[in-house]
């Protein structure tokens, strides 16, 4: 319990979560936790069974996943045949609901995909909006 009221109070110096995310404090902490766990393992500190003690020396040999044709094609008819039978004006409505809610600052998402998805919009459809209006997230390397 101590540890952890002292980190808070770590993060409480930066000005809060956000101003420490900002400055990379959190992405540190887990790169300096990898790098610790990882030494751990490479100089057995910490044991983990096949990976560095109890080895098994043979070569595993896993099957390659072969995606099915006729099981893609019939995926893929199915989808046009739901993008063709479904209400598009719906959809349409419900992805502009999804963008105006997503603009706002602080607004559950949830329900709008919710609708969203009743009403037959796909993933992909719904995940635009959102890149639209949000962009892409693009870890920056803490060195």
């Amino acid at each position: 319990e101590a540890e952890a009221l002292d980190y808070f109070a770590r993060i409480a110096k930066f000005g809060g979560v956000l101003p420490a995310m900002e400055r990379g404090f959190q992405q540190r902490e887990i790169a300096e936790a990898a790098a610790r766990y990882q030494r751990e393992i490479d100089t057995q500190e910490r044991v983990i069974v096949g990976v560095n003690q109890f080895v098994i020396d043979e070569t595993l040999k896993v099957p390659l996943l072969r995606v099915d044709e006729a099981g893609a094609r019939h995926h893929l008819a199915r989808l046009q045949r739901v993008r063709a039978e479904r209400d598009n004006a719906r959809v349409g409505a419900t992805l502009r609901a999804l963008r105006h809610a997503a603009q706002k600052q602080n607004e559950n998402l949830m329900p709008y995909l919710l609708d969203a998805v009743n009403a037959y919009a796909t993933l992909q459809e719904m995940m635009d909006v959102l890149r639209q209006e949000w962009g892409e997230y693009r870890e920056e390397a803490i060195i």
